[in-house]
């Protein structure tokens, strides 16, 4: 976990790696239910036994969009701020690509650059390059830029 005191000491790491996250296992169970959220009942992510067979994964995967809204709490594991923002806000994601697929059962975790950093009334937005990565493998199950605001 990489941790700031301030907006300053931030600013110094526009363009740079600011930390890299834990890894979190993505379990069936969470799919499931994500499925039941979502209404996305799509065999390759809920059906072990038809997956093993006919998946060329050979087993479950999440939902991209699973992945992508495990974004918010992987980040916050990853990057923090000493003096907690009286609000922070999603403002948008730029560039989200779903590369490769979180299995069922591995294990996934963030990788986080500062790409900008912008003054707005009464706070700042920071943009994210974020990479999602999988264990053991070379390719990222997903990237994005996220842009979020936090107000002081």
């Amino acid at each position: 976990m990489t941790e700031f005191e301030n907006i300053e000491q931030l600013r110094g790491m526009v363009g740079k790696e600011v930390g890299v996250g834990d890894w979190f296992e993505v379990s069936q169970e969470r799919i499931n239910k994500f499925a039941d959220a979502t209404g996305d009942h799509q065999w390759i992510h809920i059906d072990v036994e038809r997956a093993k067979v006919e998946s060329p994964y050979k087993t479950t995967i999440a939902h991209g969009f699973l992945t992508l809204s495990l974004m918010s709490d992987l980040v916050s594991q990853t990057v923090s701020f000493r003096k907690p923002a009286k609000m922070g806000i999603n403002y948008g994601l730029n560039n989200v690509r779903c590369t490769d697929a979180a299995l069922a059962g591995s294990r996934i975790r963030t990788r986080v650059t500062l790409n900008n950093l912008e003054d707005i009334p009464g706070g700042f937005q920071l943009t994210w390059g974020v990479t999602v990565e999988r264990e053991g493998s070379e390719k990222p199950c997903l990237v994005a830029e996220w842009l979020g605001r936090r107000y002081e």
